[in-house]
Parts: structure tokens; sequence; C-alpha cells
């Protein structure tokens, strides 16, 4: 059977053009260049946003932990509501430092997913102070990552704006959050971090939670001097 080629035009790609006028040859051979050229335009230019995004992104990162420091500093100095950025809805309320892994982070007022980007959020609705029962919550991908590493026994402390605490590892589980739910109990002193399980899960949202709790350690508090 003769199968039916596929015209443009009303002349066969396939077929000789030598025999037509100059001007028909030119609009039948080069009407793909103009697409070809898009083509690699816009290949090239998703290339440059993602080559700035990637640049842009550390840079980001870099420039909220300065802006946040500074909040830590300022909210030291007695200021009321200091906002890292102008359209910030929290600011710093405390240090969390981890002395044998090296780390220090800044804790932030409200556990939204937008706070949770810069760092470890209070979940605990009432001020950081006037609670004993102090909740932590961050991403385990970022801020919260180094939770797989703790084991029993790690120094964990922490600076408020009016005393530094430090507290022991005293255990860590794995709990599933739809039949499990954390519970606020200011008759217990006491410091829980919390974060999404497994570690390495290649997709968000699973409801399983990695919960680690440390209890005061026999010594007295202490005044804050951060």
């Amino acid at each position: 059977m003769v199968q039916r080629q596929p015209f443009t035009n009303g002349v066969s790609p396939g077929k000789d053009l030598t025999w037509l006028p100059e001007i028909q040859k030119v609009k039948l051979e080069t009407p793909r260049l103009p697409y070809r050229h898009c083509l690699v335009a816009a290949v090239g230019l998703t290339a440059a946003a993602f080559f700035i995004n990637a640049l842009w992104i550390p840079v980001k990162a870099e420039l909220a932990q300065h802006l946040l420091d500074r909040s830590w500093l300022r909210t030291l100095a007695g200021e009321d509501n200091a906002k890292p950025w102008p359209w910030a809805d929290t600011r710093a309320v405390a240090i969390l430092e981890v002395p044998r892994l090296g780390l220090r982070e800044i804790v932030l007022e409200g556990s939204s997913g937008r706070n949770l980007a810069f760092g470890p959020a209070l979940v605990n609705a009432t001020a950081l102070d006037a609670t004993a029962d102090r909740i932590l919550s961050g991403h385990r991908d970022t801020h919260f990552r180094f939770l797989e590493k703790l084991k029993t026994g790690d120094l964990l402390r922490l600076h408020t704006t009016t005393q530094t605490r430090d507290y022991r590892v005293n255990w860590q589980e794995v709990v599933d959050s739809r039949w499990q739910h954390l519970v606020i109990d200011d008759g217990i002193e006491r410091l829980t971090l919390l974060t999404c399980y497994p570690f390495d899960a290649a997709t968000t949202g699973g409801p399983l939670r990695y919960v680690v709790t440390a209890v005061p350690t026999s010594g007295d508090q202490r005044s804050s001097g951060y």
C-alpha cells in the first residue's frame, strides 16, 4: 500500500527544491530556524535561572542567619518584638547549643512552616521563660538533622533572655502522630526536640516523628550571660 506523504504548503519535504524560485525555497527550507533559536534561548534562560537560584539560596540563608543573630542581640538588649526583618512574624527567643557536636541554633517564636525554614521554633504557645516543659520543632533535613546523631547523656544547653539551662538527653523514640500526641505539662521540667522521621525519607508529610527528650542536669540554672 502506498502511504501518503505529509506535505507542507503543497510540496513534499523530501522533494528536490532546486527548481523552485529562490524566495520560495527560503520560505520552505527555513521555517524551523526561529523555533530552534527560541528553544536554545529557553534552555539557556532556564539554566541561568537554576544557576542564579543555586547561588541565591546559600546567600539568602547566610543573610537570614545574620539578621536573626542581630534580632537575638536586640532582644537581649531589651527590645520588645525585635523582628529580624520588617515583615517577619517571628523573632529570636533562645539559643540552643549542642557542645559535643559544636552546634548552635537560633530558636524562633512560632512553629509555622514559614518560620521553620529559618530555624527550629518553639511549639509552646506561652512565652519560653513562662513554661518549664519546652518543646522545639525543626526540619529533619536542615536545622534538626543533627537529632539522629544525639546520644543518651549528650548535653543540650538552652539560653533564653533570662537564664541558661543545661539538659541531658534521656531517651529518643519514634512515634506515630496519628495515634500519639505530645502533652505540655508545666509540672514537669524537660526539653523536647521534635522532627519528622525517617531522616532520609524521599517525601515529606509522613506521620512519623522522631522525639528526643532531655531532662535538666542536677546543677542549678544560671542567669543568662549570653
